[in-house]
């Protein structure tokens, strides 16, 4: 594949940005470095990016999709309220393959699992926070 520095500054801020953003953050994000960078080359980096599984696209809900340069296998809680991912510290439940393969004739090759509910911002507030990617 032809080196695009587009691509590595999508790869670039999503391996250092913790908050899964949406196609759009990444776009406002780093459209100060390309400036002449559109959505839609955003768009077709993601799918690639994804497709080549050098990030990990999140969906989940009405929301749009979010994105994850994190490719160790973890887990991602889901804010129904918000709309917020976050990732879940938590020991691997990689013993679910086996008991998803125990009466299955095909070949289970991993799994991926999000946990939903109401995140700890939403609890304690009535409003629900503005969702953003503020730590870049």
């Amino acid at each position: 594949m032809k080196y695009s520095r587009q691509r590595e500054s999508i790869l670039r801020y999503l391996r250092s940005s913790k908050c899964h953003p949406t196609a759009e953050t990444v776009y406002q994000a780093i459209q100060t470095d390309n400036p002449n960078i559109s959505l839609g080359t955003v768009y077709r980096n993601l799918t690639l990016l994804t497709d080549l599984g050098e990030i990990n696209k999140i969906t989940a809900f009405d929301g749009p999709d979010r994105f994850d340069g994190n490719i160790v296998p973890h887990y991602h809680f889901i804010c129904r309220k918000c709309g917020a991912v976050l990732d879940l510290e938590m020991e691997s439940l990689s013993h679910i393959n086996l008991l998803a393969a125990h009466k299955f004739s095909g070949t289970i090759e991993g799994h991926m699992a999000h946990f939903y509910g109401i995140c700890p911002e939403c609890i304690s507030t009535k409003d629900p926070p503005a969702l953003q990617c503020s730590e870049n």
